[in-house]
Parts: structure tokens; sequence; C-alpha cells
């Protein structure tokens, strides 16, 4: 039997199965909510409000995940909610996923472009001039050097339709030996272009590059729209474990990727086959899922992991450009350190430097990097999506309507908040987070072990969940609910600064380095870019380097792809810094657990914070 379901504010209506649980149904119809733990019940963020319709809460997790003032408002979660008959919920504005401000910086200096793609006259010989030796019309390109070209028998037969006139090929190199990948009537020089992308576990962001000059000639992004099957790694490599959950993770990221694509051809004005070259920096649990390969086996502490850079064709992965052209993936280094973290390598230059750098990635997923030209050293963090806004009750994403700074006066405990976009505060996004706890602390509304201090201020007051602190008042919210910071959530976020601090520690450690011997912070991704760096030192994210130079490097690993996408010694480069990376795997490392128990403490161990601890 069908039901019919309506969505309302967006006033849409999904006609599906009795009995289907209403997050599925949501995600098969493209309906963006937001969903933490993919469905287990235990995040509270896939919140929908029961304007009328028979449905089945068949969990209790309603009554443990929301407030009474929202179970009495008809909230529930989405994940369990089962439908029994026509139905009409609304989305509250807490639980729609918007456009977020991401990061889409990627130019670097390529000193001598080479790109892997190029394209070559074709000088045609008489359709009659063959021989027993050469069967087929044989293809020189004029100008072209080096190792002659493969061709295939398709390029061949669509050779043996053009009797004369101007005729282009377009040489790729990305798949080791070089090959016709097109052939065209016409001098079409003048449209040759590639494309860079990110890939992350959120968002995608890509630019169009005109391969003949190196210019951007559009910008584009949007969300990962595996977003509502789990935001966190771990999650999505669960659900791909089944075939048909790889297949559907796949072909969720390349829509996303399309609408991406869709955007930058569009902006320029540009045809998808004319993108002849695709370069994508992604973690490497990302870099499985889009290229449909297994996950599972990265749930494995130490498991080797290929460092060879995964490479397909478009039309095999379902990207809609040139299908004939080649995907290129910047090479993975361990289960949780990609080709992102190599792309940040590659864009902060700290491997052709003397001096000793550190280079750290805080999202979804943490990477942190120590080197210089001799050496490189790793590790990745499960820092959680903590400092990109999430995890928390009031928590979002850096997008509309979200506090991205806080000052807290120490005289009223009162926060002064700003906001993304100039509108009512609907939820903190990751930098908020950082600038709310470190001066929670510096005000003493908590103290050094990280718990609320009851009876400093009424804005500390007891509620469904224990100690929390009142951020914004209902009055000043567009929710209409206060906006508060609970006990749990700065559990939460304390636990994931340790995860990052430990992380840098163990390394620091084992390389025998003091805080005073890094020369360079490099600061990369959307933390690096809007984080403020003093309250990242005094909430304990990462030592205090009095001698350090702070570099944020914006996307880098939007910069790598696109590094790869101009230049062949990029690539090169990526795969020497990828093969000589040493990777520290923290779940089976004996330091981990003592120095991710030493940086539970604000700001953390008094040897690496001898100013502020």
């Amino acid at each position: 039997m069908t039901v019919k379901v309506l969505f309302n504010p967006i006033n849409r209506e999904v006609e599906t199965e009795t009995g289907e649980v209403l997050l599925d149904v949501m995600r098969n119809a493209g309906i963006r909510i937001e969903s933490l733990c993919g469905g287990q019940g235990i995040c509270g963020k896939c919140k929908v409000i029961l304007e009328r319709g028979d449905v089945d809460k068949f969990s209790n997790f309603h009554e443990n995940m929301l407030s009474q003032r929202e179970l009495d408002g008809g909230y529930l979660l989405a994940c369990k909610v089962r439908l029994l008959g026509d139905s009409v919920f609304t989305i509250p504005v807490e639980s729609r996923i918007d456009q977020p401000s991401i990061l889409i910086s990627a130019e670097l200096t390529i000193d001598n472009p080479d790109p892997a793609v190029g394209k070559y006259l074709v000088e045609l010989e008489s359709p009659g001039k063959t021989s027993s030796l050469f069967p087929r019309r044989r293809i020189n390109l004029k100008g072209y050097t080096g190792l002659q070209p493969r061709v295939g028998d398709d390029r061949l037969d669509e050779l043996d339709e053009i009797s004369d006139g101007t005729v282009m090929a377009t040489v790729s190199r990305s798949n080791n030996l070089p090959e016709i990948i097109k052939l065209e009537q016409g001098d079409t020089r003048d449209s040759n272009y590639g494309l860079a992308l990110d890939i992350g576990t959120t968002t995608i962001a890509g630019v169009l590059v005109d391969l003949n000059t190196g210019e951007v000639v559009s910008r584009a992004s949007g969300m990962n729209r595996q977003i509502t099957f789990g935001e966190e790694l771990v999650t999505r490599i669960s659900f791909a474990r089944d075939p048909e959950g790889l297949k559907k993770l796949q072909g969720i990221v390349v829509e996303s990727i399309n609408g991406v694509i869709s955007e930058v051809t569009e902006e320029a004005v540009v045809s998808p086959d004319d993108v002849t070259d695709v370069c994508v920096g992604g973690n490497t649990v990302m870099n499985h899922l889009f290229a449909g390969l297994d996950p599972s086996y990265l749930e494995i502490a130490d498991v080797e992991v290929s460092r060879e850079p995964i490479v397909r064709r478009a039309g095999e992965l379902g990207v809609k450009v040139y299908p004939g052209a080649y995907v290129y993936n910047v090479p993975n280094v361990s289960r949780f350190l990609g080709g992102d973290a190599v792309g940040d390598v590659l864009a902060s230059g700290m491997h052709k430097s003397q001096e000793v750098s550190l280079m750290v990635d805080l999202g979804t997923n943490g990477e942190v990097v120590f080197g210089n030209s001799e050496w490189l050293f790793s590790s990745s963090c499960a820092s959680g999506p903590a400092f990109e806004g999430e995890g928390v009750r009031h928590g979002m994403r850096g997008a509309r309507g979200g506090i991205d700074h806080v000052k807290i006066d120490p005289v009223t405990f009162r926060v002064e908040v700003s906001v993304i976009g100039g509108v009512k505060p609907k939820g903190i996004c990751g930098s908020g987070l950082i600038d709310l706890v470190a001066e929670m602390f510096r005000v003493g509304v908590l103290d050094f072990t990280g718990k609320l201090v009851p009876g400093r201020t009424p804005l500390v007051r007891d509620g469904k969940w224990g100690l929390e602190y009142v951020v914004v008042p209902v009055a000043e919210t567009s929710t209409g609910h206060d906006i508060v910071f609970t006990q749990a959530d700065l559990d939460y976020v304390i636990d994931s600064k340790a995860a990052a601090c430990g992380a840098i520690t163990v390394l620091m450690k084992k390389l025998k380095i003091g805080i005073d011997d890094v020369r360079k912070l490099y600061l990369a991704g959307a933390f690096g870019n809007y984080s403020d760096v003093g309250n990242s030192t005094r909430l304990g994210i990462f030592p205090e380097f009095p001698n350090a130079e702070v570099h944020p490097i914006g996307n880098g690993s939007l910069s790598g792809a696109y590094a790869a996408l101009m230049s062949m010694d990029a690539r090169r480069e990526a795969k020497e810094i990828a093969k000589k990376m040493v990777y520290v795997d923290l779940l089976v490392d004996v330091d981990f657990t003592e120095e991710y128990s030493k940086a539970l403490y604000l700001p953390g161990a008094k040897e690496y914070f001898p100013n502020l601890g």
C-alpha cells in the first residue's frame, strides 16, 4: 500500500510504501536533512515536526534525544519513525542542510606548466596510403614530442570518416602511457579544459581550468550528499560493506560531483565534452567510495594501503565530462590519511624547506604532518566533526545563521556573537565553538578539567541533559529555542581537541622535538582559514609554538588537485610525498593514550603550554 508524505516548507510530496522509515524515504527522494550518526538515533539531528498523519514511533530515542518543549511541539526523529498512512511533516530550520560557506581557493604558482592533456594538429595521410604493415591510416601529430601515443580502434574508426580538413587530437598522459583519447574536426586548440576537485566528507569544491593558460575560469561547490548516510567516515565504511550500499554511496557522490560540474561549465559557457582531464583530492575513504572500491579493509589498524594514484575513465565512473577523459586521484598514504593531506603538503611547500614545519588539517577527520625536505612524519586522528560545527546539540556548519565568532563579557557572562549573514542565529559553527570554549575557560565559566562551574552565573543552569550554558536566549534566535551549550557538548569538543593535540604531541615525542623547534605552522581548510589561532591554542588544539610563523593555506586538497592538473612534475612530486611519508597509526600506538589523557585538560600539559597552562 502506498502512502503520500508532504514535506514543508519545501512543499515536496513523495509517494512511498507503508512501513518505510521516514529518513530512508527522505534520502531516496534527495531531501537533505542533518543525520550525523547515519540513522542510528544517537545524534538527535534528523528532527522533523509531525503536523498530521499516522506514524509508528518505534523507539524511545525520541524521548531521550529531544527536549520536553520539542516533544510537546510534535518533534520526532526521522530515523525512528515508520510511516503508516498519509502524513505531513515540517523540517525545522535547525535540521535543514543549508549551503555552507565552502573554501574554494585553488591556484598555486606552477613554474613550468605541463598538463597531462594537450591538443595537437593531426597531419593526415591520404586515405589510400596504407600497406600490409600499416593497414590503417597513421596519425602524425604536429609539434608533439615524446613516446608515440597509443590509439584505439575506435579513434581510428573516427579518423576513417574524415577525408580532409583540420583535425585535432587530444593526447592524455594521465594513465602511465600517452594515449589519443579524442579526435575532432576543426581547430579546437582554444577549447582545452580540465577540472580540479576536492571531494570532502561533507562538501565538494571544484574549479574549471583552461589547460592552455592555467587560468581558473569558474568555481563551484556543493554538499556531498552522502552526509545523510552519516557524517563520520566509519559510518560510511559500515554502510558500504554491503555491495548495494557501496553502489549507492558511489552513485550519490558522483551525483554531487556532477552538480558541481554542471555549475562550472554553465558559468564558463563550456561544453562538458571539452573537459578532458580531471584531478581529485580526497581522503582515503572518499577516494575508495568515489572509485567504487570496497573500503571495509580500512577499518583494520595498520593495514597497508596502496600509495599509487587511482586512475579511472570518467565514463566508467559516471562523471559527466568527456567520457574518455581520465580521472586522476592524488595518491593516498594510509587508511585515514589520503590525497587531501598529500595536497596540503604540496600546497604548503613544507617538503622543500630545511626548517621543521607542522601542517594541521582538522575537519571530520584530522590530519597532522611534521616534516622538512628530508623527512615527513604523519598521523590522523578521529577528531570527529566537532570542528565543523557538528556533533553538539546546537552545532551546525559554517552557513547562514551560524555563530562564527564569540566574545564573553567577564562581568555579566553574556555572550556577544558574530553570525554569518547578519541574521538571527540558529546554531554554532566550528570556529564559533572554538571561540566559545576558549572564552568560557578565560572567564571562569568552566574549569581546567572542562567542567561547567555551577553558581558562577545564572546563565549556567540545569537542563534535561545536565548543566548547560545559555549562549543565545530564545528571543534572539531563529529556531524558537534557546541556543545552549551542554556539559555533554563540552565533553565532545574537549575529546576532539584532545585527539588532535594528542596526535601532534605523539609525533613530537617520537621525533624528539619540542615546541621551540617548529618554525612554520600550516593550517589547512576552513579550520585554518576561519578559526582564531589564539583561541585554538588556548583551547589546546595544538601546543604553543613560540618560534613558528602561522600560514593558513586554504583548501590545500583542491590546490594539490589543481597542481596535479597543470603539472606532470607535481604528480611525480605528489607520488614522492606519499611514498616517503611515515605514518603512525594511533589506534595501535602505545604513546597515544598517555598523550591523549594529558590533553583532556585545558589547555594541556605544561611542557606544551608553558605560558597558558
